[in-house]
């Protein structure tokens, strides 16, 4: 009999025997120095030029055609309006190679101590034994019906060998081609998808927002796609090298009538400024040639390499960072020209009137001046606005970190308005001129769409370096070894030593579910149980309980196993323990769409029970803050009122006192991706129909259906969470205090009728609380020891504390925005821990949208965060490298809600935008190293989502509804199937480092401004690669281990090398059966949960939709997504 019913659809080669990585070739970091902050150079500003003219100074446009000698030994000094020196040489920088060391072995074994895994019967689609040299080995006897693994195995799996997965493929010696791959120009346009009518699905979604809210805002976008530079005349053609690295370049449009520089003259931008766009390198086309806009029209950009010629950028990657200095600015234009108009109009009246008038105003009014940083469209960096001034002076350091194409950055001098801003120059910078990773500093013109000074001695004043990746050793080993490292630089919070981190997957964990998973030093992992220790935890409180959430559900029941307990709600023990004195506090998100008016009573679209639970607390002591999301009251009514309806608090903690032994208690913070609120409970096994009677009786939770939902599955949610107990628990507490002091301050009409709220308790006042200060020191050499950073995505507006002078940002490591200070931590961990990975990257997250400024197409779409990219990027240096590298991303099959919604298709449009960005980065890597017939790009990039599927036991799920054959409902209710709705925020590094929080992977959650987030990043300095020099097998570990074991349901010797290609492409084949048993006609039981993202990713990284799947079963819905024709902030 076949065993192998789905033969692999992916016919690769596989080799075996990978040839082992090359030496690392950098030599091992100095002392942690990360020029964050403001450094002191040696050496003073450059000087403004005399007045009188100089042989080097120019009036009249900007000459790009005479060449620039210079020495490469010394940085750019320039001043007075020095014309750019267009072509400019730049040397390559390819990455060093070093001789290859053998392949490390990797150490420890598999113990299990429960055999009551609940699916150990044959169940269709189970996995075949692969063909390997096993390191893993079971102390349980196989059942007769599974086949034994081959294997030479010390790590073993109690979960059964299925018997009918066809086995990994046999791998044969791997040869390489180190050939390097020249003048490999792709051409390619993206369609252009015309607006369609937006249909408005009956049941929104819970988060986000989606389409109920576009039915009453409508955001138009007048960022623009034109050049930011005038074209360069005809000049020689610099020297082409094949090892820079070079991009396609977009086709830009013309400036509008009333624009500067191609820039709109008035924009109505976001806080953290929207995209720009920089000239166009291709000489086939004008470079004003028209593109279209956001504003309901079609909105397509083509892509084209064309042969370098002259007078053109060129494209070149910028991977690395920027330090950047913008000192001042002199002799701007006054853009406000009400003002002058008004000041003119004076000036007719008699002499005696005008005398009194012009003492009333003192002060000249004139431009609110500020400067924006964009590479390749997408704003890195931005000086506050300086009010009422000509000759600003910012003096303000940026330390950012760029991954991208781009022929130039652009820093665009803009006047602030109350309604927005108007363009007053650019002035480019070349990145051919920075490439070498020399000063560049002068005294620049700025320059209008003409190419000329915008105002006669118009200048800025401003440095700019580049050093790219291998050059910044603090990226090259991982978590670094040694009480040296300092974390992650730049932050709010510092990294904490000492305490311990408790590791969640779903809300609960029974007994025996899962395995038991062996650690270094004889260590067990312990599966934790989150809402038990919740539970627990705030029963056992004696101070103070502080919970901040997107949703608080007064009625959820944390507990569901354990007898008595088992009936309480969170209302219930909140209420109990406020009235033992215990200072009760919940910050809750305001959804706007709720309200409780003159009792009427609205539940709002996001069915958080904000309302509900304030009534319910509101003749208690607990007291229950619903804190809207506001954009402050300098930003315009535009702004306010998209912030307002369309962003979230969505920050998700519970902060106690516990006890810290010797009578005395501590702080400890759980944090994560799970609400307290309904549809959030659930196990690893994930149930669809079994448990709608019992667990779930009170809990139903499935807003893909609307109408009828008898007999229809429950959606299973899948989230991480954590529980930090130590220091840095403390700054959990910081920012719930912080929040708390900006949501409490009284507004409007309430400053006359209430005192300034002073609900938080003063932890420093109470004796028995220790501080920060009283933990131990240093504890290194403690084998469980943890080291803790805490980071957030939140402005201003939401938090009390930050700095009133935008001067004094830098010193906190915030962002300026527009009349706002951003801290972006979030962003800035993730990049740094991407960019020193070094085996292997693992992600669960609810969404992956990002490096818009990348994509082939939507360029100026905004979802600027640099995640995507990086990733790409380190898997490209990794192929040129010659080293192995893998990254796994989870991600739900679609997002919460209808998934034929306008929104919901337009989120998985834009993810489809970002897997093919990054598809097509790896193939041109393996093309470039000459592997591109070894290797797909799925060897390295695969994505992945859950879902399951239940056989009919007879259990009694409800009545069956008599809705229509043809439903969603009823075609779930005779598959027995549903996705396995993947909530979770986090990402593990080599198995020593995670980051998890509540923050997705999209804009709305990384820049700052937009969703309020928070996050840890943690590791065991015990555990990493650094200081064991081979695999480590601590707490991280175990937990990646876990959830595999969780997601698969079973566990292979191969999971303890997830970034070698035999566990990558094991993993892809079980994912491919996984995806077909859960697709099938047939139902049949469904023992792994981890299905291959049902798309087709051919071997030259084109993403397409599976042939004859192209929507998702039973519900509909594109799974590649559409786009209906709106461009707004919703769903990025």
């Amino acid at each position: 009999m076949d065993n192998n019913p789905y033969k692999n659809p992916y016919p690769y080669p596989y080799h075996h025997g990978y040839p082992p990585p090359n030496q690392d070739p950098y030599a091992p970091p100095p002392p942690y120095q990360y020029p964050y902050g403001s450094p002191q150079y040696p050496y003073a500003p450059p000087a403004y030029p005399p007045s009188a003219p100089t042989p080097t100074s120019h009036s009249g446009p900007l000459d790009y055609s005479h060449p620039h000698p210079h020495s490469p030994s010394h940085s750019h000094s320039l001043s007075g309006p020095i014309p750019f020196q267009y072509p400019y040489p730049v040397p390559p920088n390819p990455l060093p190679h070093a001789s290859s060391t053998p392949m490390l072995q990797h150490h420890g074994s598999f113990q299990y101590g429960s055999s009551s895994y609940p699916y150990l019967q044959p169940l269709a689609g189970h996995y075949p034994p692969p063909e390997s040299n096993s390191l893993v080995s079971s102390p349980y006897q196989q059942p007769a019906h599974y086949p034994t693994p081959e294997s030479n195995s010390h790590v073993s799996s109690p979960y059964q060998q299925p018997a009918h997965y066809p086995p990994s493929e046999t791998n044969s010696e791997q040869h390489f081609r180190h050939n390097s791959f020249a003048g490999h120009n792709r051409q390619e346009s993206a369609s252009t998808l015309g607006a369609n009518v937006d249909s408005k699905p009956a049941h929104a979604s819970a988060y986000p927002p989606l389409d109920d809210l576009l039915s009453y805002i409508h955001l138009s976008d007048t960022r623009p796609t034109a050049p930011a530079s005038p074209p360069a005349p005809a000049g020689p053609p610099p020297p082409t090298s094949t090892s820079t690295p070079e991009a396609q370049s977009p086709v830009y449009g013309h400036g509008t009538p009333g624009d500067f520089y191609a820039y709109p003259n008035n924009s109505f931008n976001s806080n953290w400024e929207g995209p720009y766009f920089g000239r166009t390198d291709s000489s086939n086309h004008a470079v004003f040639s028209h593109t279209g806009s956001f504003n309901g029209s079609q909105h397509g950009q083509s892509m084209e390499i064309v042969p370098f010629q002259k007078g053109s950028l060129r494209v070149l990657l910028l991977h690395g960072n920027l330090d950047i200095w913008v000192h001042d600015a002199k002799n701007l234009p006054n853009m406000d020209m009400f003002h002058k108009t008004i000041g003119d109009m004076f000036g007719r009246l008699p002499v005696n009137v005008t005398n009194k008038i012009e003492g009333t105003m003192s002060r000249k009014i004139t431009s609110d001046p500020y400067v924006s940083i964009a590479v390749a469209g997408a704003v890195v960096g931005r000086t506050y606005v300086i009010s009422n001034s000509e000759n600003p002076v910012w003096m303000q350091h940026f330390y950012v970190p760029v991954a991208h194409y781009a022929a130039e950055v652009h820093f665009v001098v803009k006047d602030s308005d109350v309604v927005g801003s108007q363009l007053i120059g650019v002035v480019p910078i070349p990145v051919q001129q920075i490439y070498s990773g020399e000063k560049v500093e002068g005294v620049y013109p700025i320059l209008n769409n003409n190419g000329k000074p915008c105002k006669p001695g118009a200048v800025l004043r401003l440095s700019i370096q580049y050093t790219p990746m291998e050059k910044l050793s603090i990226y090259h080993h991982g978590v670094g070894a040694g009480p040296d490292y300092l974390g992650v630089p730049g932050t709010y919070f510092p990294l904490r030593k000492g305490g311990t981190v408790t590791l969640y997957q779903d809300a609960h964990v029974p007994d025996g579910c899962l395995p038991t998973l062996k650690l270094d030093q004889g260590m067990t992992y312990v599966h934790g149980k989150c809402w038990s220790d919740i539970f627990d935890a705030i029963r056992q409180a004696r101070r103070l309980i502080y919970i901040t959430g997107w949703s608080v559900w007064h009625k959820v029941r944390l507990v569901r196993d354990a007898g008595p307990a088992s009936d309480c709600t969170l209302g219930d023990i909140l209420r109990s323990k406020s009235q033992e004195g215990v200072r009760v506090l919940l910050l809750v998100w305001d959804d706007p769409t709720s309200r409780s008016i003159l009792g009427y009573k609205t539940d709002g679209i996001m069915a958080t029970h904000d309302e509900e639970t304030r009534r319910f607390f509101k003749h208690s002591s607990v007291q229950v803050l619903l804190c809207p999301r506001i954009a402050g009251k300098r930003h315009s009514w535009i702004k306010q009122k998209e912030v307002g309806t369309i962003y979230t608090h969505h920050q998700k903690t519970v902060i106690v006192d516990a006890d810290a032994g010797e009578n005395r208690r501590k702080i400890i913070a759980f944090v994560g991706g799970l609400d307290l609120c309904d549809g959030r409970y659930d196990t690893p096994h994930h149930p669809l129909f079994r448990t709608l009677q019992t667990v779930h009786g009170d809990d139903y939770h499935n807003p893909s259906f609307t109408g009828n939902l008898a007999g229809c599955p429950r959606e299973p949610w899948h989230d991480l969470h954590c529980r930090i107990d130590g220091p840095a628990a403390y700054d959990v507490l910081v920012n719930f205090e912080e929040r708390w002091f900006k949501a409490a301050k009284p507004h409007g009409i309430k400053k006359l009728k209430m005192s300034y709220d002073d609900a938080l308790l003063r932890i420093e006042r109470i004796p028995d609380i220790i501080g920060v200060s009283d933990f131990p020191g240093d504890n290194d050499k403690e084998p469980e020891a943890w080291h803790v950073q805490i980071f957030r995505s939140i402005d201003s507006n939401s938090v009390k504390g930050f700095p009133k002078d935008p001067k004094d940002a830098t010193s906190k490591n915030l962002v300026c925005g527009k009349n706002v200070l951003i801290d972006m931590s979030i962003h800035t961990a993730y990049v740094k821990a991407i960019r020193a990975a070094q085996h292997f990257i693992y992600i669960e997250n609810q969404y992956f949208i990002g490096s818009s400024y990348n994509w082939n197409s939507y360029k100026d779409l905004g979802a600027n965060n640099l995640i995507p990219m990086e990733i790409a990027l380190k898997i490209a240096s990794k192929i040129k490298a010659n080293e192995r590298f893998a990254a796994y991303i989870v991600v739900p099959m679609w997002p919460e809600g209808v998934p034929t919604g306008s929104a919901t298709q337009r989120i998985l449009f834009w993810q489809h935008k970002t897997m093919q960005m990054m598809y097509e980065t790896i193939y041109r890597a393996l093309v470039e190293a000459g592997l591109e017939d070894a290797y797909s790009p799925q060897d390295f990039l695969n994505f992945f989502c859950l879902g399951n599927r239940e056989v009919d036991g007879g259990e009694n799920s409800g009545v069956e509804s008599p809705t229509a054959a043809n439903t969603p409902q009823s075609f779930s209710r005779k598959s027995r199937r549903f996705m396995i709705y993947v909530h979770s925020k986090g990402m593990i590094v080599d198995d020593e480092y995670v980051i998890l929080g509540s923050a997705n992977i999209n804009q709305r959650s990384m820049e700052g401004t937009r969703d309020t987030e928070i996050a840890m990043g943690a590791y065991q300095p015990q555990h990493t690669w650094a200081r064991k020099l081979s695999n480590p097998h601590g707490q991280i570990y175990g937990y990646r281990m876990s959830l595999w074991a969780e997601h698969l349901g079973i566990v292979e010797d191969c999971f303890t090398q997830p970034e070698s290609i035999e566990c990558v492409r094991r993993v892809k084949q079980m994912g491919e059966m996984n995806w077909k048993q859960f697709a099938a006609d047939e139902v049949t039981e469904m023992r792994g949960h981890l299905l291959k993202y049902p798309v087709e990713v051919d071997r030259k990284g084109k993403v397409s939709p599976l042939p004859g799947c192209e929507s998702f079963p039973d519900i509909g819905g594109n799974i590649v997504g559409s786009f209906l024709g709106i461009q707004e902030n919703l769903t990025i």
